[in-house]
Parts: C-alpha cells; sequence; structure tokens
C-alpha cells in the first residue's frame, strides 16, 4: 500500500499524479488545481474511500506528480498520460460501434466522395460520423445528380483513363468523367467545392441556382434541360430533408446526453451545423474510478473534444449537467476553437426536447451494451476459472500469449505471437518474427529461436529503469504453443535455460484432437468440446495462426513481386517509381543507356550509373 509522502514535499500547485503499482506501472492518472489539496484525500482514514479508490491505494507503491502552470495545462497533461499508460483504475472508452463519415478527398487531384470507417487522412474532408452506413450511400447517391464527382477508386479511375472511355456513371449522370476529360480542373473545383459548401449546411444557395437555371432553360424552350434541372433539384431536397432540422440555421452546437448505473455510462452526442443534425457519435465507458455525474459530463468532454474533431468544435456545447468545473472546459474549449464557447444545461423548448432524444439514444444504447457485455463478460469469467482450474494454475491467467509458426517448404519462415487480456485481443501488442537463424523446414529450432527472442528481450527490459521499460517488462500468465508434446517441450527447454519455469506456466494446444499437454504430465488433458476454456484456447490459437499466415504471405508476395530495379543504392522507391512511368516500363529501363539516364534532370549521375552498372550486370 502506497504511504503518504513526506510532510510539506508536495506543492500546492496545479498538476498531474500517477500512482504506481510494485512493478512500476501507472495504475491511476489524476489532475488536481493544487496537488497538495488533492493527494491528500487519499490518504484520510481508508474507510472514508469509494471502493475502488480504496483498491487503487491498496494496490499502489508509489505516487508521483508533475507540476504545471495551469489547470488547462493540468488537464492536458493528465489526457497525455491515461492515453500512454492505459492505467486499470482509470475509466476506459469503448466506442459502441465504428461509424461511417462521408469523405471528401480534397487532397487529391481529382477529389472523390466515398464512405469511410477508421483513421482519418490529414487533407481530406470528412462529415458525420452518422448512425448507418446506407443513409450516407443514400444521401451522396442523390447529391452526385448535382454534384457528379467521382466516386471510384484511383485503380478504376487509371484503368479508364488509360482505355479512353469512361464508366457507367458517366453515362448515367453520376460522375463529370473527370478520367476522360469531360470536365476541366476549374469546373470540378466549383463543383466540389460546392458539395462541400452543401455537405456544410449551406443548401439555400444551391437550391436557389437550381431553380434559376430551370426556369431559365424552360423560358429559353430548352425543355429537357429544365427536366434535367428539375430532377437535380428534387433529388437536392430530397437530400435536405434526410438532414434533420433543430435549430436555427445561424446555429452551430452539440448535444451530449448520458444513461449509467454504478459501473458503466452510455454517452451519445448529436453534431447540429447549421441548424441541422449533421451526425451523431456513441461510446461506453467503464466506471474504472468512482465518477459523479458532473465528473462522468467532464469525461465525455475529454473523450469528445481532444484530438481532431472532423465536424470543428461548436460555440455551445449542452449537456444533461454541468462539468465539475465548468470554467475549466469552457477556457479549454475556447483556447482549442479560438472564440467562446459556453457549456450549457438547456432548460426549456426546442434544445431541452433534442436533449431528451440524445438521453433516449443512450438508454438505448446502454441497454443493448448491458445485454451483450453481460453474457460476454459472464463467458470470458468462466473461460478463464476454468482453465486455471484444468491447468492446475496459481491464478486465473489474465495475460495468455501464445505462439505459431509458418512457412511453404522451409522458406519465409516466419513466427507470430498473439496476446490476449482478460480472454480479449489485444492487437497492438501482437508481434511477428522473422526466423533468422533456420535453414530448411524445422519447425522446432524456429519456434526456440521465436520464444527465446521474446523471452531474452522481457528479461533485458525488466532491468531497465521504470519509465524506460516496454510493453513486455512482465511476463505472461499462461505461454501457450500451436502443437504437441515437441513443441511443449521446446518451449520448456527455453524457460529452464532462461530461469523462467517457476515464473510462466506453460501448454500446448494439438490441433487433431484438440489436446492440451502441460509439463511433467505425460497424458493429454481433455477439456470438455463444449466448454469455454476449450473455445478460449481455440480462439487464441486460430487468430495467432491467421496472424503468422499473414506475414507470411506478405513476405511469400514481395520476394514474387521483387523488381529487377529494387536495392540499387539512391534508387528510392520514388524515383523507380518516375524512372519506370517515364521511360515506358522495366523493359525500357533495361535497355535504356548510360546516356539516356544521366538525361533526366532530376536523376544524378551517380544514380544513373548505379542503375547502368546494376541492370548491366544483371543483363537485360
Amino acid at each position: 500500500m502506497v504511504q503518504r509522502p513526506p510532510t510539506g514535499t508536495i506543492p500546492e500547485t496545479p498538476g498531474s499524479y500517477q500512482f504506481k503499482d510494485a512493478e512500476g506501472r501507472v495504475i491511476y492518472v489524476g489532475k488536481a488545481k493544487s496537488l497538495r489539496g488533492r493527494l491528500n484525500n487519499y490518504f484520510g482514514t481508508p474507510h472514508n474511500l469509494p471502493v475502488r479508490t480504496r483498491q487503487m491505494v491498496e494496490t499502489a507503491e508509489t505516487v508521483e506528480w508533475v507540476q504545471v502552470d495551469t489547470e488547462v495545462d493540468a488537464l492536458l497533461l493528465e489526457y497525455a498520460l491515461i492515453q500512454r499508460h492505459q492505467p486499470r483504475f482509470n475509466v476506459r472508452y469503448r466506442d459502441d460501434k465504428s461509424y461511417p463519415f462521408l469523405a471528401v478527398t480534397t487532397a487529391d487531384e481529382w477529389p472523390r466522395a466515398m464512405v469511410i470507417r477508421g483513421k482519418h487522412k490529414k487533407g481530406n474532408r470528412y462529415f458525420g460520423p452518422f448512425g448507418h452506413a446506407y443513409a450516407i450511400r443514400e444521401t451522396l447517391d442523390l447529391l452526385l445528380r448535382t454534384f457528379p464527382i467521382r466516386t471510384c477508386s484511383d485503380g478504376k479511375f487509371d484503368r479508364h483513363a488509360k482505355l479512353g472511355k469512361p464508366c457507367l456513371l458517366f453515362h448515367i449522370e453520376k460522375c463529370a468523367g473527370p478520367c476522360v476529360g469531360e470536365v476541366d480542373d476549374l469546373d470540378y473545383k466549383v463543383m466540389v467545392a460546392e458539395l462541400l459548401a452543401f455537405l456544410e449546411g449551406n443548401t439555400d444557395e444551391v437550391v436557389a441556382r437550381l431553380e434559376g437555371e430551370m426556369s431559365q432553360a424552360a423560358e429559353n424552350l430548352e425543355f429537357e434541360l429544365a427536366a434535367r434541372h428539375r430532377d437535380r433539384l428534387a433529388s437536392v431536397r430530397k437530400a435536405i430533408e434526410k438532414q434533420q432540422m433543430v435549430g436555427a440555421r445561424s446555429e452551430d452546437f452539440d448535444v451530449i446526453a448520458l444513461h449509467d448505473d454504478e459501473l458503466e455510462a452510455a454517452v451519445q452526442v448529436f453534431y447540429v451545423r447549421k441548424g441541422r443534425v449533421m451526425g451523431r457519435r456513441g461510446f461506453i465507458v467503464d466506471k474504472a474510478e468512482e465518477l459523479t455525474r458532473a465528473e462522468l459530463v467532464s469525461r465525455a468532454l475529454e473523450r469528445l473534444y481532444f484530438g481532431d474533431n472532423p465536424l470543428g468544435h461548436p460555440k455551445r456545447v449542452y449537456v444533461p449537467e454541468l462539468p465539475d468545473n465548468q470554467e475549466l472546459y469552457e477556457e479549454w474549449l475556447t483556447e482549442i476553437r479560438g472564440s467562446a464557447v459556453e457549456i450549457a444545461v438547456p432548460q426549456r423548448g426546442d434544445k431541452r426536447q433534442l436533449l431528451e432524444t440524445v438521453t433516449q439514444n443512450a438508454t438505448e444504447a446502454f441497454t443493448r451494451n448491458r445485454l451483450k457485455r453481460s453474457s460476454d463478460h459472464n463467458s470470458r469469467s468462466r473461460a478463464l476459472n476454468e482453465l486455471q482450474q484444468r491447468l492446475g494454475l496459481d491464478e486465473a491467467p489474465l495475460r495468455i500469449e501464445c505462439f505459431d509458426m509458418s512457412h511453404l517448404q522451409g522458406t519465409d519462415y516466419v513466427g507470430s505471437m498473439v496476446v490476449m487480456e482478460d480472454a480479449l485481443p489485444k492487437k497492438n501488442e501482437y508481434r511477428r518474427f522473422k526466423i533468422k537463424t533456420v535453414d530448411g523446414n524445422d519447425d522446432f529450432a524456429a519456434m526456440e529461436e521465436v520464444l527465446r527472442r521474446r523471452l531474452t528481450a522481457y528479461l533485458i527490459d525488466r532491468e531497465k529503469p521504470i519509465d524506460a521499460r516496454g510493453k513486455f517488462s512482465y511476463p505472461p500468465q499462461l505461454l501457450l504453443v500451436d502443437g504437441g508434446k515437441g513443441q511443449l517441450g521446446v518451449a520448456v527447454k527455453v524457460l529452464d535455460e532462461l530461469g523462467l519455469a517457476e515464473e510462466i506456466p506453460v501448454a500446448s494446444l494439438a490441433k487433431q484432437f484438440e489436446e492440451v499437454f502441460i509439463p511433467q504430465r505425460s497424458e493429454a488433458i481433455r477439456i470438455p468440446r463444449q466448454s469455454e476454456a476449450l473455445y478460449l484456447l481455440q480462439r487464441i490459437r486460430d487468430e495467432s495462426h491467421r496472424f503468422a499466415i499473414t506475414y507470411h504471405r506478405q513476405l511469400r508476395d514481395k520476394r514474387m513481386t521483387k523488381s529487377v530495379l529494387d536495392d540499387i543504392p539512391g534508387l528510392g522507391p520514388s524515383r523507380r517509381k518516375r524512372l519506370v512511368k517515364e521511360l515506358g516500363g522495366v523493359r525500357a529501363v533495361q535497355r535504356a543507356d548510360l546516356a539516356g539516364l544521366k538525361a533526366l534532370s532530376w536523376l544524378p549521375d551517380s544514380v544513373a550509373q548505379s542503375v547502368y552498372d546494376h541492370l548491366h550486370q544483371h543483363g537485360p
């Protein structure tokens, strides 16, 4: 249990503090306006502390702190440390789904519109997130009739450009045909700018323009053109109807609502721009620490507004309850936005009604998560407890590492390590190994190399200062290898030689009969087919096999597609691509003489000489 620091050593300045366990891992990060005042709260009578806080203090061995100048700096530092260390006693966030965005790739020469999930690329414009991908696709399909920018992939664009023929979308007037020069660069940029303005909520100008064009065409007796403008106007109006109007056209605000119990909370946010709901998002909060409703609102604000926000930061944020330090969060958001931001609780009218709608969404998300979570959590707990009993382990294996090998007739030998914590994959800690010391087909030697490299790294890492340690400075509570007694023997040998046999339990899982082998037991352990424990072992074994196969295929494909232009000093990927493109292919580069290569103004003479020498040595 952590001891109170000596009297007078804790400063009265703003800052962030970190509690650490016996192994030096950060288990809790907090912030404070006065470090002395906040930390003193942890060292009062233990029975007066909330249950989770008391458990954290009892688990911790040391406490450290970092002083900063202001409360806002303390808030930023706290968030950065939580992101870095992922402390077990801080709240954890889980997006309840991967929300889709409508993206316009403004960084491209010919921007395209597409529906995406996942990471955002710098330079592109994003709108959303939305609740359903099909809703965005329907809206995009309607808008393409008025703003026919491309939606095809770069590969398809290049293919049709080489063919000189546009795709079907051009013929049905949902693409302007930039791939075949049917629209010039300026007109295309205007079209993209109008689409972006429409998506930002500036719809009146588009509607007025289409109405004017339709009327003008009718006056000129161009009825076919007028009919096309009429159809485009109908599509735009239908797209506008899909955007729910909830405020005045000049209003930009976000509405945050939540539903919680003592363990979890569901948070939902509606993004309103120009008076219309432009997107929504939701996530689940695991309450690893005691939180009041006001503190929960604070955590939601941190989660939503740290980092990039595709829709920007609004002038006003409506919440169900003011955060525990309203002025601090308003100052922080104002600093990010560059102008004043207000956090408020709507009391009546349309805003209050919208908050109730968002709260209903949060309640439904909470119910869905609870039903799923209760079933999932119970099955995972049963699996870990049963695994502990079946294998005779001292404790439930909360961290399991599984190793597998993959090769093709002894070539491109690779190994994989996958990690499960609390019976859930921890993909950011997966590792893959390219075998260095094994020639030919020898699974046992390859397994020995991989295990030795992983466990030696652990031994080295744990001797470093706490702050310099990596992710693997503590051991798995079960080391699992794919195979039978042979693979198990290799694992036992490595553990014995490194002095880790008493520290790390080991087992192997044979695929043929799903038998589990452990050291010092000749017969296999038969775990019932329908048990959660066997299902867990199968899942991690199959995941390690998939991960190894994927890496093996990457190496094999890279080897099979290796070019004669690879490994030439000074000829990197960009120069190689440009050289092949300008000369018309790899064969043309091979036929080029030295003078022709040196004539390329962008290619240094020394690199041209290296290319010529390399190709001359290998022959045409």
